[in-house]
């Protein structure tokens, strides 16, 4: 490899040809401050913050974008230099609206640090600020009044997703970025995967907040309130809380959601193991000619909303098992709000006389529908319940909220596929960072909290359910179980590790019971899209495939705290991966919820009542 040296603030540093002056500055511990670039993705110099002097140039050189060169003598802090960044800076606050105080990037936003690095005090320009109109019912919102015009939405989108949403309108002093052709948002084929809200480095990107909702349901008293949460939210919680990563157990998660004021806490994982026998199953019976493949993985509604947007033709190869989000909501308001007497008295003795009128002589705190009931009498129960007077329960008496990493998942909860009756089964979705506002606006000293366990009877997850949160996570846990259910034996736990990793596309063939099964896990929508194009020439076949829309999957999701300059997907996986080690349940089939599920309730994976409950239809998305 060939290496220049050269000379920066009259240090000597020695990098790699085709180093740029900004990398090479930064291998070296000298700072030079960049508002528009991502490395490898949005390298174009558009800000003109991180300008540098080089002897023998006449002009400043945005150090992004120019490649260190022999001999080369560069200064980052001359009088001119710094003259031309406070300039640049405060042409660009001159056109952003700078109300700090109710920003939600307020203390994590790059132009407001630049500000206060170059010591702006005063911003000598006329006010010109940009509004758009936008419809804040979206999972995702835009506030044209904060855009930066850094262009880092267009080429995370464009790059890292494959998508062009966004689009620069306009040109020199009137350049603008807007939704691709003018379109309404709703139909840009926007996945909602919200890469170019974790890239964009101020609050003109954002997810819908919908922390007063649960406000709201909190305060009011005949309202029981549930919440999950996600794999991947126990990975990353405690970033924007200054809590000490020791500190962010499991046990302290669950106890925050207490102190907020929730009345149940439970954990996604249960749902994980679910999905992972519902789909599991389903990709058995595709294997052996029932259905269409490659099947792909569907717990992802970026991807879903991908496949719809994009290769429609593909619908049909998703799994129908819907996401652990989705079959929480159905099993908590049909299973276990029952089980645990979460509905009032008048839903409470309904049910039961359901279960007496379909012979099943069992009451509802024990079991919703009858322990050993076949699948008809199960149905029927269902059925007949859904004819009585059920608002009480599914509705005003149980909100339930998910917590994810994710913005895509606000969407999906309110799918009207996804609504059996009048109500959502899962009334709102918070982000992560969402999390995080809800627990400093109530004041929660987290590290004070004593460790609780998650309630039962959604309290117990796999090890195979925790590494859903990681790229390859899925593929890896429905293996573990499809194995057993092929064999009737477990498998090493750790047999089918090889589809870890951050590639963006990684094969394998695995050996099930004698059959050679080809797979493959992508992550990030780019690279989806380069794996149905060669699966769509012929390139490449595969039997089961999984999908992430986020890099890294949801450990790197959209709806993840946002550090700038930092992809953390990595660090926040082998979380997980070190979590599923230290379970003493790693195969989503011995989880003993999910058995007790089955037998009391669902009676077998892919029952009628499980296809009815768990199951969704993506081209009714």
């Amino acid at each position: 490899m060939l290496m220049v040296t050269a000379t920066i603030n009259g240090i000597s540093v020695q990098c790699p040809e085709g180093t740029t002056i900004l990398g090479a500055a930064r291998r070296s511990g000298i700072a030079i401050p960049s508002l528009c670039g991502i490395k490898e993705v949005n390298e174009i110099g558009a800000c003109r913050v991180c300008v540098v002097e080089v002897e023998g140039i006449e002009r400043l050189v945005a150090a992004c974008t120019a490649p260190l060169e022999e001999g080369m003598v560069v200064r980052t802090d001359t009088p001119r230099v710094l003259e031309s960044r406070r300039t640049n800076v405060a042409l660009l606050l001159s056109q952003h609206d700078v109300a700090c105080a109710t920003c939600v990037r307020n203390g994590n936003c790059v132009l407001q640090s630049l500000a206060q690095e170059l010591n702006i005090l005063e911003v000598p320009y006329e006010k010109q600020v940009r509004r758009k109109p936008w419809d804040d019912r979206f999972p995702l919102i835009r506030d044209s009044a904060k855009c930066v015009r850094c262009l880092r939405c267009v080429q995370a989108c464009a790059k890292i997703q494959g998508c062009d949403v966004w689009d620069v309108q306009n040109r020199a002093t009137r350049l603008d970025v807007g939704v691709h052709g003018g379109l309404p948002i709703e139909e840009a084929g926007c996945t909602l995967c919200g890469q170019c809200v974790t890239h964009c480095p101020t609050g003109a990107l954002r997810e819908r907040d919908d922390v007063d909702a649960i406000l709201d349901a909190l305060a009011d008293p005949e309202t029981i309130t549930a919440v999950q949460v996600a794999p991947a939210v126990r990975t990353s919680w405690w970033e924007a809380l200054s809590l000490p990563r020791e500190l962010a157990t499991e046990g302290r998660l669950a106890a925050a959601f207490k102190a907020i004021g929730f009345d149940y806490v439970f954990d996604t994982n249960f749902a994980a193991d679910m999905t992972i026998m519902e789909e599991g199953s389903e990709f058995l019976r595709r294997l052996n000619g029932e259905g269409e493949l490659p099947m792909f993985t569907s717990c992802c509604p970026g991807w879903v909303r991908y496949v719809r947007e994009y290769h429609p033709d593909k619908i049909a190869n998703l799994s129908s098992a819907k996401s652990p989000q989705q079959i929480f909501g159905a099993l908590l308001k049909e299973y276990v709000g029952p089980k645990l007497k979460m509905a009032p008295a008048k839903s409470v003795a309904a049910l039961e006389g359901v279960a007496a009128g379909a012979g099943l002589g069992i009451g509802v705190s024990t079991n919703p529908v009858g322990e050993g009931a076949n699948d008809e009498a199960r149905l029927a129960a269902a059925a007949e319940l859904g004819a009585t007077d059920r608002s009480d329960y599914q509705g005003s008496r149980i909100f339930n909220v998910s917590c994810m990493p994710c913005i895509a998942k606000k969407y999906e909860a309110s799918v009207e596929a996804m609504t059996r009756t009048a109500e959502p089964d899962v009334d709102a979705v918070i982000t992560v960072r969402e999390l995080a506002r809800l627990i400093r606006l109530l004041h929660v000293n987290v590290a004070t909290l004593e460790e609780i366990p998650f309630d039962d009877p959604m309290d117990e997850g796999s090890g195979a359910a925790v590494i859903f949160g990681a790229t390859g996570g899925v593929m890896e846990a429905a293996l573990r179980s499809a194995h057993f259910l092929v064999t009737g034996t477990n498998p090493d736990p750790d047999a089918f590790r090889t589809v870890r990793g951050w590639d963006g596309w990684k094969e394998r063939t695995f050996d099930l019971g004698g059959t050679p099964v080809r797979i493959a896990v992508a992550s990030g929508l780019a690279n989806a899209g380069k794996l149905l194009d060669a699966i769509d020439s012929g390139e490449v076949a595969y039997d089961f495939v999984e999908v992430m829309a986020c890099p890294g999957g949801c450990a790197g999701g959209g709806g993840q705290p946002i550090h700038e300059g930092r992809e953390l997907a990595g660090e926040r996986a082998q979380v997980l991966y070190g979590l599923d080690e230290k379970r003493a349940v790693r195969f989503s089939h011995e989880n003993p919820n999910v058995q007790t599920c089955y037998e009391e309730f669902l009676g077998e994976p892919l029952s009628h009542l499980a296809h009815d409950l768990l199951h969704t239809d993506q081209s009714r998305w």
